[in-house]
């Protein structure tokens, strides 16, 4: 059986509800031992941004977007930013938090081929 899981997330400042929610299933996914890898793209790559992850938080009772995607990297998760969508915002690999690896889309069809869940928000 496979024990992956992902957690696709396209938002993070045009939609602050849908990318904490994002970041709080894959670490309850991680928390039950799964090996979770986060999927970047859209919008959603600003929060791999050193400095924007910061400026998000939509209160209690979830933490804030910079403390939840802290503690998934500290906690072994995977994060992977779509290089493109980088590019295209004019994010650079060197204004990356640590933790975050730029990837192409191959790798997301990879993980869906092995048959890993994936949920988007």
């Amino acid at each position: 059986m496979n024990n992956k899981f992902c957690v696709s997330i396209v938002n993070s400042h045009n939609n602050p509800d849908t990318a904490t929610v994002g970041l709080v299933v894959a670490g309850a996914a991680l928390g039950s031992d799964k090996e979770t890898t986060i999927f970047l793209s859209t919008d959603a790559v600003w929060m791999a941004a050193k400095g924007e992850a910061e400026k998000i938080n939509i209160g209690e009772p979830f933490k804030p977007l910079k403390e939840l995607l802290d503690t998934f990297i500290e906690n072994g998760g995977t994060v992977l930013a779509c290089t493109p969508c980088l590019k295209t915002r004019g994010i650079t690999e060197d204004m990356l938090i640590d933790g975050v690896t730029p990837a192409g889309g191959a790798i997301l069809v990879e993980l869906l081929a092995e048959g890993t869940p994936c949920i988007t928000y």
